[in-house]
């Protein structure tokens, strides 16, 4: 199979599994896996933010939440220990989830564990590539669920996710989100938290 097959196959896969989250979401009036919306969002942002990205940078974007629904948080104890937790698990499952699906596609080992290691969030400070990631799950956040967010939430809340949400952000990420439409309440609670940072 050659470079191009392989990461067609993959993206095909990832999305196959996706497409089974229970959970839906509205896209263009329609409803749409959420799972499966979330990696076409990430795939988006990343050619937007880095065009010509890299195979395995696309690959580890798309597969950030594959199989998300099938850990909840409710698993795990409900208190801030508890939610390192269930994160922690969720990425081990995603990379459990990805690494037969790249194999079966004909990736290089090599190749396969540059993805783990993307989507595990591991060497976050070295690792440009998972710097960019990390700019892109940030930016996607901004874009696609900040304001969800913000109406199930007190304003300090929020204010206190989104400052934490910029301190991960790259600088050429955080002058990107002027090109999102934003609410203008979305907009201030931003400026606050820059701000305060």
């Amino acid at each position: 199979m050659q470079k191009e097959g392989q990461f067609k196959n993959a993206l095909e896969e990832f999305d196959r599994y996706n497409a089974k989250d229970p959970n839906k979401e509205k896209a263009n009036g329609q409803p749409v896996p959420k799972e499966l919306l979330y990696a076409q969002r990430m795939t988006d942002r990343l050619l937007k933010y880095l065009p010509g990205a890299p195979a395995y940078l696309q690959l580890a974007a798309r597969a950030q939440h594959i199989g998300r629904w099938e850990i909840s948080r409710s698993q795990f104890p409900m208190d801030k220990k508890g939610y390192f937790q269930w994160r922690n698990k969720l990425k081990e499952h995603h990379a459990a989830i990805a690494e037969p699906i790249l194999k079966n596609s004909g990736f290089d080992l090599v190749t396969i564990e540059k993805i783990k290691s993307l989507i595990l969030k591991k060497e976050i400070a070295a690792n440009p590539d998972m710097q960019t990631l990390e700019d892109v799950i940030c930016l996607v956040f901004l874009e696609y669920y900040c304001e969800e967010f913000a109406a199930k939430h007190k304003n300090e809340k929020v204010i206190d996710i989104l400052r934490k949400t910029i301190k991960k952000m790259s600088t050429n990420a955080i002058h990107s989100v002027s090109a999102i439409p934003l609410t203008n309440k979305i907009k201030s609670m931003i400026d606050e938290a820059s701000t305060n940072n």
